[in-house]
């Protein structure tokens, strides 16, 4: 029999509670973020610096999304 956990979505079974995506979340930023600035800053427009930039978006937005789902489960003792 299955926990009530995995009887839901994919998105209720990880999010929140992976904690190895969020660490390689949290390196992925911590390495993207300064890459971006150091390597693109000077010429934001060019289809590297736009793909770079979507990347550490999203594993920044993810990691965020991550972090207050933790934080919500957390809280209510889960």
């Amino acid at each position: 029999m299955s926990c009530r956990d995995c009887d839901n979505s994919i998105w209720r079974q990880k999010l929140g509670r992976c904690r190895r995506c969020i660490l390689m979340l949290a390196a992925m930023s911590l390495i993207a973020w300064p890459l971006w600035y150091l390597g693109f800053r000077d010429q934001p427009t060019t289809v590297s610096a736009i793909a770079l930039l979507f990347f550490a978006g999203a594993c920044s937005g993810l990691l965020v999304l991550h972090l207050l789902v933790a934080g919500y489960r957390f809280l209510r003792g889960e």
